[in-house]
């Protein structure tokens, strides 16, 4: 029997920390945070990331691991996530992925290989010595003759995964995106039911302006000034979340307080499109819309440990 995997995902905001906790007690999981922002340390309310409190005694994994100038990638995630699934069900307690980042989700749950982010040797060197001489475009223009399909898919500001997308091209002389779509349809080693959490627009968009508004009240300013003292920059991979570039804005004079709140409401909400965007083009998934249940949190798990329960009883009963 493959190893039992739950993932609630969805939306920003749409009350998946909460819904997660009462699920991992329910079934006696731990519970690993697919969240690119709440890996960070010193970075905790524009991440909204779950307190200690809120935690109520349940074990989270993969929140505060690295420090902001560290970059988290989709690998990096990959390996940290698999290792805590291994430690989470030797000893006999079900993983819970919880977050809204969908590629980690994905890389997670199909063991993507991504041979294109192995560290680069001459050929990457070469090709950003090319992108500073030239500029992006000319090595977009180039991606665009050998791979249309990765072209397509990658903005041409994006020299990084421009130049991985060549790169894999020069070593392997297969496309990038081909072996991609192959990763893709592969079979996930686990059993897994991947729930998605969502409500109506109108209610998400409000849950989201709540959330920015208790984000300023609780020193989301505070936060970012003293990141900014410790050293963090916008370059930064984690200086580019949300939350974070937008008050960088003010705190460097590029806009008033009230208009980068404005901004990141804003983005939020083009960021929850995204999301919902993603997860409709995800396979085997179960929706789980908040109406449906009037709202009621009480019957979500009802619903989800209807669906869960035989499985876990039968792992537990082969695995002692």
């Amino acid at each position: 029997m493959r190893q039992p995997l739950i993932i609630l995902t969805g939306p920003t905001a749409v009350g998946k920390t909460s819904l997660s906790i009462r699920l991992a007690k329910a079934v006696d999981g731990e519970i690993i945070s697919a969240d690119s922002m709440q890996i960070y340390r010193h970075m905790d309310i524009g991440s909204a990331k779950v307190t200690k409190e809120e935690m109520d005694g349940v074990p989270h994994h993969l929140i505060d691991l690295l420090e902001p100038w560290e970059e988290c990638n989709v690998v990096t995630f990959q390996h940290l996530a698999k290792s805590a699934l291994d430690d989470i069900a030797s000893r006999g307690r079900i993983p819970i992925v919880a977050g809204g980042t969908g590629f980690y989700i994905q890389a997670l749950l199909y063991d993507i290989d991504f041979k294109d982010n192995e560290e680069g040797g001459a050929i990457r060197r070469e090709l950003e010595a090319e992108a500073q001489e030239k500029g992006a475009s000319c090595l977009h223009r180039r991606l665009k003759e050998v791979d249309p399909e990765s072209a397509a898919a990658i903005h041409p500001h994006n020299v990084k995964r421009v130049i991985r997308a060549l790169e894999y091209y020069r070593q392997t002389g297969e496309k990038i995106s081909a072996h991609n779509e192959e990763e893709r349809k592969k079979e996930s080693p686990y059993e897994f039911f991947y729930y998605v959490l969502n409500t109506d627009r109108k209610t998400l968009y409000e849950r989201i302006d709540r959330r920015v508004d208790a984000m300023a009240e609780a020193g989301l300013v505070e936060e970012v000034r003293k990141l900014k003292a410790m050293g963090c920059t916008r370059q930064m991979v984690s200086m580019q979340g949300l939350g974070y570039k937008e008050i960088l804005d003010y705190l460097e004079g590029r806009c008033t307080l009230e208009e980068a709140l404005y901004v990141l409401k804003r983005d939020t909400r083009h960021f929850a499109k995204r999301q919902l965007t993603w997860f409709r083009r995800e396979r085997q998934v179960r929706w789980l819309n908040l109406p449906d249940f009037e709202n009621n949190p009480d019957r979500v798990m009802e619903h989800i440990l209807s669906e869960t329960g035989p499985i876990l009883q039968e792992w537990r009963e082969t695995h002692g």
